[in-house]
This record gives C-alpha cells, sequence and structure tokens, in this order.
C-alpha cells in the first residue's frame, strides 16, 4: 500500500503544471516591458503574461502608495518617477513604451 501511495505522489508531482511564469523570465521572453506610467505592460496578451502584469501592478501599487503616504505625494507622482527610473533601467533586449505608445526594444 506504501509503494502505491508514493507512486501516486510522484506521478501527481510529475504532471503538475508547470511553475508560473517569473518576471525576468517574461522580460527575457519579451512578454512583458516597462512603460512610463511606472506599472508593467504586457507585451503579449496570453492568460499567463497578463495574470504575471496584473500580480506585479497589484504590488507595485501597493508600494507606490506607502511611499507617496510617507512622502506627502501622490500614487500617481511616485509610479511616474518610478517608471522613468524602470525605463531607464531596463537592459538591452527589453521591451519599454515609448511616449507614442509603441513597445520599443532597447539596443
Amino acid at each position: 500500500m506504501k509503494i502505491l501511495l508514493k507512486g501516486a505522489l510522484l506521478l501527481a508531482l510529475l504532471i503538475q503544471p508547470a511553475v508560473a511564469l517569473t518576471l525576468n523570465e517574461a522580460r527575457e521572453q519579451g512578454r512583458v516591458g516597462e512603460t512610463l506610467n511606472g506599472y508593467l505592460g504586457a507585451v503579449k496578451q496570453d492568460a499567463e503574461t497578463l495574470e504575471l502584469v496584473a500580480k506585479i501592478n497589484a504590488s507595485r501599487e501597493q508600494v507606490y502608495q506607502q511611499l507617496a503616504d510617507e512622502n506627502q505625494l501622490t500614487r500617481e507622482d511616485i509610479a511616474r518617477l518610478a517608471g522613468q527610473k524602470l525605463v531607464n533601467k531596463a537592459g538591452p533586449g527589453e521591451y519599454v513604451r515609448g511616449l507614442n505608445g509603441q513597445w520599443l526594444k532597447k539596443k
């Protein structure tokens, strides 16, 4: 009985879905990019990418709000400042959204 249980557990582990997409993987795969408004944007519109973008942006929004409260600024002001830094910090091959709203691949 124990062998059967161990086999079932092993099988369950083998057929589990792949580990969720990480931000670095999504950047490397060209699925996401930084925007000047401080939030991550989805370059690709698949469900996994959209879920990651929503999760990251919710976290960023909380941090921006905390910083805004601490510095007597608006969340939007903090987000714009962060957006400028994140776009500038994006590495070669990563996507950023330009002022014209188009995705650009940094060189």
